[in-house]
């Protein structure tokens, strides 16, 4: 992901694409407004730039939360289906390297560092399961207890049958319809 400092008609995109995607989605932010969300961005353009990474590998950032002990907007993948560019990847760097045949371009916790955020975990996938609907198609990695990841498996999480689901399988593992979800404080 590139860190390079937005051009003015990049950060004017953003923006707009995020007010819009705001506005159009107000069930999961009811209590938040524009502007103010708007005043923290302007305040951080590094956060944009990360926020541009999220969009461009097809997450659709949205706001999803504030923070208050910290006085942070949570915004967080909110594309229908696993984000298209951050798919066919394996949990973490360790399971990557430990794949001898037939390995990913990358994984999860490797491009979630990359573009700035933090991949969500059980509590924050089932929030963003209580904002819409996601992940009917695909699944997303989750972030794995250490217990869990030691053993060499790895969590994620879906939606079928009206109901949030999660699984384990090898860490190593990778598929075409599963990718992960992020999410960034600003």
């Amino acid at each position: 992901m590139s860190k390079k400092k937005l051009s003015t008609e990049e950060k004017s995109t953003l923006l707009n694409t995020l007010q819009t995607r705001f506005e159009k989605n107000k069930k999961r932010h009811s209590s938040l407004k524009w502007e103010d969300v708007a005043e923290k961005l302007e305040a951080r353009p590094d956060k944009l730039r990360t926020l541009l990474d999220m969009e461009e590998t097809g997450g659709e950032p949205d706001v999803t939360g504030f923070d208050k002990k910290t006085g942070e907007y949570i915004f967080t993948d909110c594309a229908p289906e696993s984000p298209k560019g951050r798919r066919s990847v394996c949990y973490d760097g360790e399971a990557l390297a430990a794949r001898k045949q037939h390995k990913p371009d990358d994984s999860a916790i490797e491009m979630a560092k990359a573009i700035g955020i933090e991949i969500l975990d059980e509590e924050e996938y089932r929030h963003l399961q209580t904002l819409g609907e996601f992940d009917l198609k695909t699944s997303s990695w989750i972030k794995t207890p250490p217990a869990i990841r030691r053993l060499g498996g790895a969590l994620f999480g879906d939606r079928r049958y009206d109901h949030v689901f999660f699984y384990h399988n090898g860490a190593d593992s990778y598929y075409g319809a599963r990718g992960f979800r992020g999410s960034l404080k600003v």
